[in-house]
């Protein structure tokens, strides 16, 4: 299993997260008291089930290696697997942020994604 995680994140609140220099969660997130993230298999079916049609959205991808204990993977949608930050989600462990463009059919278009 691939060690970089995604998560999906509409990009005002993801500059507030690098003027902070932290990345708390977004109100869902701060809601469940965890970050929510998805593996590269997961997150096509996270956008289409929770951001559909939703301009605006970054996608981060980030080590889940330098994410500690904090970062356990829990039993979420059908009882697969999905990764839960118990905490904030510090910058630095970010490999990198895309832009999440909606094609002209109203769907994302996905950069390339590790493990793909």
């Amino acid at each position: 299993m691939s060690s970089i995680i995604y998560k999906i994140v509409p990009q005002a609140l993801w500059r507030e997260a690098e003027a902070k220099g932290r990345f708390d969660g977004a109100p869902v997130d701060l809601a469940d008291g965890f970050i929510h993230f998805s593996t590269a298999d997961q997150v096509r079916e996270t956008v289409a089930r929770h951001f559909a049609g939703q301009s605006g959205l970054l996608v981060a991808a980030i080590d889940g290696d330098r994410l500690g204990p904090a970062l356990r993977y829990e039993p979420s949608r059908g009882g697969a697997l999905f990764p839960h930050l118990y905490g904030p989600l510090a910058l630095d462990t970010v490999s990198w942020v895309k832009p999440l463009p909606l094609g002209a059919d109203g769907t994302h278009i996905f950069p390339p994604l590790e493990d793909e």
